[in-house]
């Protein structure tokens, strides 16, 4: 299998995770364990920048959010099959995504018929977004624009859920990063738009 990443970089070598991912693929012995040390780091951080936006008091953790999305995609009874580094990011983004939703009905569900939680979006992160979206307006929202243009959903969840650069989810969806800019600015205009009306 390939060598094993220096301790001191804060994130792996996209080649080094895409072996491992192929590894996981093949079903070898412990690269699962392996994959999930080589993109803890950015996995946290991927989940801290989520919980950021859940309401005050929630329980769910960070660690929790990256391990139950982990479990999820390696788990799920499918097989792996992601392409490279990005691709597997944007599957774990959308695992958090399914997993904070889920609670966020189940929440709401608990309040019979409520008001909605509410998720503030942090200015570091790429979308923007209005100060005030609830994450199942949001959920929906990305449904109906699946409808409509489901690459552009794509771009939203590499750049926003998985946290990629342009450059990044470019590379993902065999883009040029231009087209990935305008189809961003796009989407996000759309969401403002769309989700700014409550």
């Amino acid at each position: 299998m390939s060598e094993p990443l220096p301790s001191d970089e804060s994130t792996p070598n996209p080649d080094h995770v895409t072996q491992l991912i192929r590894a996981v693929e093949r079903g070898e012995g412990g690269a699962t364990d392996e994959l999930l040390v080589a993109v803890y780091d950015e996995l946290r951080k991927l989940a801290t920048a989520r919980m950021r936006r859940e309401p005050a008091g929630h329980t769910l953790q960070p660690t929790a959010l990256v391990h139950e999305a982990y479990l999820r995609l390696l788990g799920s009874g499918d097989d792996a099959q992601w392409d490279h580094r990005g691709h597997f990011f944007a599957a774990v983004g959308i695992a958090m995504r399914r997993i904070l939703v889920e609670r966020a009905r189940r929440y709401q569900a608990a309040k019979h018929g409520g008001e909605h939680d509410r998720v503030e979006f942090d200015d570091d992160v790429a979308i923007e977004a209005p100060a005030d979206v609830d994450i199942i307006a949001l959920d929906d929202a990305l449904d109906t624009l699946a409808q409509k243009d489901p690459r552009m959903v794509k771009i939203i969840h590499l750049r926003y859920f998985a946290g990629l650069s342009v450059e990044e989810t470019a590379a993902a969806m065999e883009l040029s990063p231009r087209t990935v800019k305008r189809e961003w600015a796009v989407a996000k205009a759309w969401l403002y738009q769309t989700l700014g009306d409550d």
